[in-house]
């Protein structure tokens, strides 16, 4: 335990033991807190005397003896409720003295409760704001905490959260062996512990109190600092890059920075760490002025060397065009860069000097371009520093409405490419876009990039209604030009088979087509209008083939609009077994299955009025009209027909040859 002053004065003559009774008052702290044990240990008796009597005799001597021109307050536990470990209260804020009133307060308490010492030293230093100015409190007890709580551990938390927090510690009547829960308060915040078994003891110990409040320590040597030499130039502008040196560095993660001359010697502004360089560069602030280039510690923070440095103000001017229309890229250029990463920016005539708005940074240049804003104004251009954002030079520029006429046909199909133009390109990045007559002026549909063209094609929506052709700004998303484009319905067909086998090819038919990259695809019957499945694309043909789904049932062959996936056109297609007969005009009758080289008799009905009719043996797979063998029908209804000697899917057909169309077909398993 160390004697120490607290930075605040002390109690003041305490005037407790007899000796004291005439000397003239010392000087107390500002603010001292006593924290009083009212446990009811304190009704135990001493030579005949309870505690609590001897402790107001006490505390009456201390009052009288008070230094009028200190503050004293009064925390007292346990003096309320039993068995309460949260019966801590404030009986005297800490003030001017009112002794008559100070005596009254504490006659009046009466011991009844634990004893909570840790809570109630918590108590008075959050009193004495102890976080924010130095701090005394004395504490007199007759116990150890009994509350569930550390004493020691919380002192030492005091004292590293605290600036000068002190504790004296009074243990009044302790056991020998209780004295270490007490003694390391007063160790952990360098005040003294004094134990006292009587009344005079108590006296004696609050004199010892007295006397290390009010004995100076004795100052310790400032350390020896090592040495450390700034060199860095008397002047730079303001934001530039400067260089420096020094001689040498103390520990790797102290600071080089620059800050105003009367900032706080633990000031850290824009700065580097030192590691194991002796130069580096740093950027100087945006405001001119008296600065500092200061190595610091790292470790408490501790100015170790300073270079005056004047920051004077830059000198830069921009160019730029006095009108550009709205939208458009404009050139623009400055006499020379401070800074790489300073900023070149078009804002609002009023804006605020730190306004960035469309920018470059400056980088080695002396020129560059912007785009202007969408909305016509008063404009700057502005070279703005990086470091502490201010506006260093400034050019006005008036940006005036853009005049742009875009062409374009008055009806066009729904799902169709349609071609249209504009007489002059503002940005390339503008758009040219096809939207609902009434979206907003911003709203960007199935568009094209303006680039460096004036015609483009655009494919219009999928549904019916009135739409408008738009030129609209890339910067701010205006809305400069507009033609009105009335999107009316397609009219396509289509035409199917009607029935085929699973699996098999099927020829599809459309009448026209709408946009080369619409659908013709064969769906199940009654899924939604956009589904598509097996599907080939519209291209520039009316014809195609697509292969039936290996699931029997009934779907739809349907021509699909690829923008807005609406379906145009239907017919119908019924997808049957994949060996099932199909007649188209001649009804086949041909057995299942038959061993390889029988002969079968195959039957019909139907046919056609063709004079060249004919019955062929073909693999299943086999074009229409090619076979493996085949025979001409006259007039029978009948005829017999050897199988190939090889197993394998055949199919039996009757051929129509005159009109090329396959009038009836069935399968036969060779097996």
């Amino acid at each position: 335990m160390r004697m120490i002053t607290s930075g605040l004065t002390a109690l003041g003559t305490l005037a407790l033991a007899a000796g004291l009774a005439g000397t003239a008052p010392a000087r107390a702290a500002e603010d001292v807190v006593i924290v009083y044990d009212a446990s009811g240990s304190m009704w135990g008796q001493i030579d005949g005397t309870s505690k609590i009597e001897i402790a107001r005799d006490v505390m009456a001597d201390l009052a009288d003896g008070w230094d009028s021109g200190t503050n004293l307050g009064l925390v007292a536990y346990g003096h309320r409720r039993q068995g309460d470990c949260t019966d801590i209260e404030t009986l005297v804020a800490p003030g001017q003295l009112d002794k008559a009133g100070f005596i009254g307060t504490v006659n009046a308490i009466k011991p009844v409760g634990k004893t909570p010492i840790s809570a109630a030293v918590q108590h008075a230093a959050d009193l004495l704001s102890y976080r924010d100015t130095p701090a005394t409190v004395v504490l007199i007890s007759d116990g150890v905490e009994t509350c569930n709580a550390d004493p020691c551990a919380l002192s030492a938390q005091l004292a590293k959260q605290g600036i000068g927090f002190t504790v004296h510690v009074v243990g009044f009547d302790l056991k020998d062996d209780a004295h270490a829960s007490l003694s390391c308060i007063a160790e952990n915040t360098g005040g003294v512990f004094v134990p006292a078994g009587n009344a005079d003891e108590l006296h004696a110990a609050l004199e010892q109190v007295q006397t290390a409040m009010v004995t100076e320590p004795e100052p310790e040597p400032e350390p020896e600092l090592p040495q450390v030499t700034l060199s860095a130039p008397a002047e730079v502008v303001t934001g530039a890059a400067f260089d420096f040196g020094w001689d040498g560095t103390i520990n790797a993660q102290d600071f080089l920075t620059i800050v105003a001359a009367d900032a706080d010697d633990n000031k850290i502004g824009d700065h580097v760490r030192a590691r194991d360089n002796t130069t580096a560069s740093l950027t100087a602030p945006g405001t001119p002025g008296l600065y500092e280039l200061r190595y610091v510690l790292e470790n408490g923070r501790r100015t170790l060397a300073r270079a005056a440095i004047e920051v004077v103000e830059s000198e830069v001017t921009v160019t730029a065009p006095a009108e550009v229309v709205t939208g458009a890229a404009f050139d623009f250029g400055w006499d020379g860069t401070i800074n790489a990463q300073d900023f070149l920016t078009i804002v609002a005539a009023d804006a605020d000097d730190n306004k960035i708005g469309d920018h470059v940074r400056a980088r080695g240049n002396t020129t560059g371009s912007l785009t202007a804003p969408g909305t016509p104004g008063l404009y700057e251009l502005r070279y703005v520093l990086e470091n502490g954002r201010r506006t260093l030079a400034r050019a006005v520029i008036e940006v005036v409405e853009s005049e742009v006429t875009v062409t374009a046909p008055a009806e066009v199909v729904t799902g169709a490419a349609f071609d249209f133009g504009w007489d002059g390109t503002i940005n390339a990045q503008d758009f040219l876009t096809i939207v609902a007559a009434d979206a907003d002026d911003n709203k960007i549909g199935d568009h094209v990039r303006a680039r460096d063209t004036t015609t483009a094609s655009l494919t219009a929506p999928g549904t019916p209604g009135l739409y408008e052709l738009r030129y609209v700004l890339e910067n701010g998303r205006r809305t400069l030009a507009r033609a009105a484009i009335e999107v009316v319905e397609s009219e396509v067909g289509i035409t199917s088979p009607g029935t085929v086998r699973a699996g098999e090819t099927v020829d599809v038919t459309w009448s026209s087509t709408i946009n080369s990259s619409d659908f013709i695809t064969i769906v199940p019957a009654g899924t939604d209008e956009s589904r598509i499945e097996t599907h080939i694309r519209a291209g520039d043909a009316t014809t195609g083939r697509l292969t039936a789904p290996d699931t029997p049932g009934i779907y739809e062959i349907r021509y699909v609009l690829e923008n807005g996936r609406r379906t145009l056109a239907s017919a119908p297609l019924e997808v049957v077994d994949a060996d099932a007969p199909l007649d188209q005009g001649a009804a086949l009758s041909v057995p299942e299955r038959a061993a390889p080289g029988a002969t079968i008799t195959v039957t019909w009905t139907g046919g056609s009025d063709s004079d060249d009719q004919r019955l062929s043996i073909a693999r299943k797979d086999q074009p229409d009209f090619s076979w493996i063998s085949v025979h001409k029908i006259g007039a029978q209804t009948s005829m017999e027909l050897a199988l190939p000697d090889e197993p394998g899917t055949y199919e039996v057909r009757f051929l129509d040859i005159t009109g090329r169309a396959v009038l009836g077909r069935s399968v036969v398993e060779v097996e």
